[in-house]
């Protein structure tokens, strides 16, 4: 099956920015979705907007770090779909600091989100894909999967590590499933504010109304990915401000 009318898309950390935009985008492009976010109360007005417009959507609250939740999430899926096409894995966070910061706890929680979040969505899903002989996976990497700058140094480490396992999955993927890596740069989000470092979140901030793009365009570059005929694979696609260096 190509194109998106009718495929079923699961989206991690769909209750804002790039989740959020990712969802509205396939919804209006006929996707049926199946939205997951730690934010209940976000979840549901995306889902209502979804619904209001005349698409088809259901959520589940879901925590990345817990196994489980991904579990559900894709179950919920097949429950109220009868299959899963796509897992997004969007959910992440950056909390970016000096190493000298010592934000040990913080970069604890970068790699349980954005490491293991990733590979729990891939050990939910798997099993799911082969059994139906088709699947898709889309992680959300970042521009600091490619580049580390001062105070990035842990969350590239992170960005890395899920090119790094996208691109292992890739490779033992086989011919029936699809894997693309999406790796924005600065974008319309609230990644500022999760800095806890104020110089770097004004750093951030300023970065961010200076030139920043807004999420859709991140959403535009996951359904181009999708849309494509089963046997083209798009691999990765970087979409970055034209003024970032």
């Amino acid at each position: 099956m190509s194109g998106i009318k009718g495929k079923v898309v699961a989206i991690t950390g769909a209750g804002s920015g790039i989740g959020e935009a990712t969802a509205l985008l396939l919804a209006e492009r006929g996707a049926r979705l199946v939205l997951g976010a730690r934010r209940s109360e976000r979840l549901a007005e995306v889902v209502a907007r979804i619904e209001k417009a005349g698409g088809a959507a259901v959520h589940i609250r879901t925590d990345v770090t817990r196994r489980d939740d991904l579990h559900a999430l894709v179950a919920l899926a097949g429950e109220r779909f009868g299959r899963l096409d796509v897992l997004v894995s969007n959910a992440g966070v950056g909390t970016i600091s000096p190493l000298d910061d010592l934000r040990v706890e913080e970069w604890d929680h970068m790699v349980d989100v954005n490491v293991k979040g990733v590979l729990h969505g891939i050990g939910a899903a798997l099993p799911v894909f082969r059994a139906q002989g088709a699947g898709h996976f889309i992680t959300i990497a970042s521009t600091a999967a490619f580049r580390i700058v001062p105070t990035m140094a842990v969350y590239a480490g992170t960005k890395f590590a899920v090119r790094a396992i996208c691109e292992g999955l890739r490779q033992e993927a086989g011919g029936s499933l699809r894997v693309t890596t999406v790796s924005p740069g600065a974008t319309v989000t609230d990644f500022a504010e999760a800095s806890t470092n104020s110089r770097v979140r004004a750093d951030i901030t300023r970065m961010r109304d200076d030139i920043a793009i807004p999420p859709d365009a991140i959403a535009r570059a996951i359904a181009f990915a999708i849309e494509q005929p089963a046997a083209v694979d798009v691999n990765e696609i970087v979409v970055r401000p034209t003024a970032q260096s």
